[in-house]
Parts: C-alpha cells; structure tokens; sequence
C-alpha cells in the first residue's frame, strides 16, 4: 500500500489550554477534552409495558392483560379517583403531559387486546397507566456515540457548527436504548455540550401492519433532541437496540436524510435495521433484508457509489467487508477488503462508524480486538472512485484504553460509533469500558500521514 498523502504546509495544530494532551499513537498527537457524558439514574421515561401469562394461571379464559383490564373496569368511582389522583401526585414534576401519555397507552392497549372493552375518562388513563411502566433507560451506561453535523445550523458562531450525538443508553435488564445529546464544537477550541433536559419524551408510536413493515415514531412531545428516548418496540427488538451509526446521506435527488443503522436483539437472534429522519422529531425504523442483514456493525457511505448504495460490514465478525446494493433495505454479497494484520487487531477487526469523505479518500475509523480482549480505535483510507481498494492503514491504534479509561461495565474498550470532519480537524467521541462517553480532537493530516 502506498503512503497516504500529505496536504502541502500542514503542520499539526499545537495543544491548547482546553484539553490534555494524549499521546494517541507516537504519531498522532490529540487533544483530549475535558467534557464527559455519564449515565444518570434521575432521567426516566415511560414507556409500554404489557404484563406476560404465566403457563401456571388459573384463569384459562382471558388473558393477563385482560383481566388487568377488567379489574379496572369494576373499580368504584371513589377508588378509581382516589387512585388515580395517588398517581398523577407520585409522578408531578417527573413527566410532562403524563395523561397524554396514559391516553395513549389505553389506545395501545385497545389495540392490542382487539378491542374488547371501552372506557373514558380518568378509568381510560388509569388502564393506560397500567399499561405503562416508568424506565430509567441510561441508569447503568451512556456510550458508543455517533455524530452527524444538526441539520439547523442557524446562530453558530463563525467556524463552528452544531452536531447531533447518538448514544447508546443501558438501562434495567441491560436494555438498551437510542438517545441524542447536542453541542457545538469550534476546531481549535473545545466543545460546548448543550445541557440535557430533566425530562425524556415518549415517542407517539405508530405500529406496522405486519412485522415487515416500517416503525414510525413521532417525537413531537419533545422540546429538544435529549429529550428523545427511542426504545425497542416490536418483538424482533425485545433483547434492546444497539450502537446506532449515523450519517448524513445524500439521496438521489439531492436532499439530505439522517440514517443510520443499528442492531436488534431479539429472541432468536440479531439482524441490522435501519433508522431514517429527515428532522429528528419524525423515525422510520425499517427492518433491513438479506443474508448480510442478520449480523452487526454495518455502516452506510454518505452517498451512493455508481448508483448504487455502499456499506462497510463486518458480518464474519473478523474482517471488514463492502457491500453494495440497488435497494437501501435489502443487502447481500459483498467483498472482503480489510483482515487483521496487527496484532492489536488479531482477534476482531471492523468499522466504527460510516465512511467519511476527504480529498484522499474515504478515511473509514476501525475498531480492533487484541489480547486480553482489548478494543483499540484505528484508520484505514479507501479509494474515493473504488473502496474496495485500500490506500493505507494505521499500522498502531490510534486510541488504546488509558489507566483511568479501563475500568468499566466492560474493561479495557475504546469504541466509537463514528466521527466529525471539520476542514483538517477531526471530533472523535467514543465509549470508554462501555460505561461513559468521552471526546477527543485530532489533525487529519497527521493522520493521513501516519498510515502506511
């Protein structure tokens, strides 16, 4: 493999005052920023909850659900308000519009049980209520960011820009979900993190008519992005949502739509799905097809390659693969492009988030598993006309676990679910021990011309 090129009269930006400075690889120095995202137990969202039979009931008849259901309708005027007013008490100040939420719920209970009883007033929220349950979805970890430039670039200071950040978010049952944090970021100084709202929004769901079908979720309830909680929905997602990553891709006719990818867990397994919005307030979560969609770690390209769609996957879960498509939701084939050559990355080698594009080419961040099970952050550069050929790589990780980042739900892991490219500066965040989140800053030209 060739040298990647360097750009005439680049020199790597000296350390400021804002960050500490991290040795990253003996090449490739960075500036590390001061600012974490951590989980926090206080923020809760409510989201469906639908109570399971047991094999061992006594009522053969009727459903849990439905004698839930029925217990409620026989409740007495006086107890039902009692309760009821019990209720809204306890979660005051916790939840906004909770009994636009429990309106909710009681339709979703309708639905799902066919429709067999009706109820109005405050006995229809209190069967939306126990249709509900109240889940601290980030109470355990934050991590595994994705970042994409905000679509509303409006009052940002000359230079700077304004981005969306995807989290992972673990909760009770090691759950997970998807949830955004906003901040700007001027190359040169350090980020500023929008804070996050106390609250968390719960999306207006609609279901699909069959399993096939698109999830679309209306998140108009929320009055910013930290806000929204996406948690999984249909049966396909029971076992949580996972490591989304985002792009801003550009469409055939020239607009702009967010998408991104991400892994179900369900009960028979994992399979890829594809998260799309225009506007952060509207998702379509749409269930991609084909042999390469049942795996983990797919990333789109930014635009299509030759009319076709691209993206990078790790389906053996050892090399890197490209894979393209005609059709956006449907994926097969592909070639092997990049296999583990260091012994950083000997166990497992893949992508960390989409491809981003640059006047050398496609500089693509990858992830490596070593001895003891370490994750470590690299770069490789494919060709801009041809990805399916790789110009340079790292040959060293660009990121290990430091001292105090090795301590963790899980031990000695650096990972990232994609980066920001500003001119010749690059805003990389990654998940530390699959715990937090944390930023780091670098040069692309020293990267460029770290790889060999």
């Amino acid at each position: 493999m060739r040298q990647a090129r360097t750009r005439a009269g680049s020199t790597v930006p000296p350390v400021g005052n804002e960050g500490k400075l991290r040795t990253m690889s003996a090449d490739v120095p960075t500036v590390r920023s001061p600012h974490f995202i951590k989980p926090d137990h206080r923020r809760t969202v409510i989201r469906t909850f639908m109570p399971g039979d047991s094999p061992n009931a006594l009522e053969r008849g009727q459903t849990r659900a439905e004698r839930i259901v029925g217990r409620i309708l026989g409740l007495p005027e006086d107890e039902l308000a009692v309760e009821y007013a019990r209720l809204l008490s306890v979660l005051c100040g916790r939840h906004r519009d909770v009994e636009k939420v429990f309106l909710q719920r009681y339709e979703n209970a309708r639905e799902l049980l066919r429709g067999g009883f009706s109820a109005s007033g405050a006995r229809a929220k209190l069967i939306g209520a126990y249709f509900s349950e109240e889940y601290a979805y980030q109470s355990a970890a934050l991590f595994n960011p994705s970042i994409v430039r905000h679509p509303d670039q409006s009052g940002c200071p000359p230079g700077a820009l304004r981005f969306v950040l995807s989290l992972r978010a673990i909760g009770e049952g090691h759950l997970s979900s998807i949830a955004f944090r906003t901040g700007t970021w001027q190359p040169g100084r350090d980020i500023v993190l929008d804070a996050a709202s106390p609250l968390a929004a719960t999306p207006r769901i609609e279901y699909p008519e069959n399993d096939d079908a698109a999830v679309h979720l209306h998140c108009e309830d929320s009055r910013d992005l930290s806000e929204t909680v996406l948690f999984p929905i249909l049966e396909r997602q029971r076992g949580g949502i996972e490591d989304l990553r985002l792009t801003s891709l550009e469409m055939e006719d020239g607009s702009t739509l967010f998408a991104g990818t991400y892994t179900a867990v369900g009960g028979r397994g994992i399979a890829q799905e594809l998260l799309a919005t225009r506007n952060f307030i509207d998702f379509k979560m749409h269930r991609l097809e084909g042999p390469i969609a049942a795996s983990k770690g797919m990333a789109l390209f930014p635009r299509l390659i030759e009319g076709r769609y691209a993206m990078l996957g790790r389906h053996d879960n050892e090399n890197i693969w490209l894979l393209l498509s005609e059709n956006l939701h449907h994926w097969d084939g592909g070639i092997r492009i990049v296999k583990p050559q260091w012994t950083w990355e000997f166990t497992q080698l893949g992508n960390c988030g989409s491809p981003i594009e640059t006047s050398d080419g496609w500089l693509v961040f990858t992830h490596g598993v070593g001895a003891m099970r370490e994750y470590c952050i690299g770069a490789c550069l494919l060709d801009r006309s041809d990805p399916s050929h790789v110009i340079a790589r790292t040959r060293r990780p660009l990121l290990r676990p430091s001292p105090e980042e090795r301590y963790g739900y899980v031990p000695n892991v650096v990972y990232s679910c994609g980066a920001l490219l500003s001119g010749n500066d690059i805003l990389l965040p990654y998940g530390v021990a699959d715990s937090f989140t944390a930023f780091s800053t670098l040069s692309l030209d020293a990267l460029l011309a770290a790889m060999d």
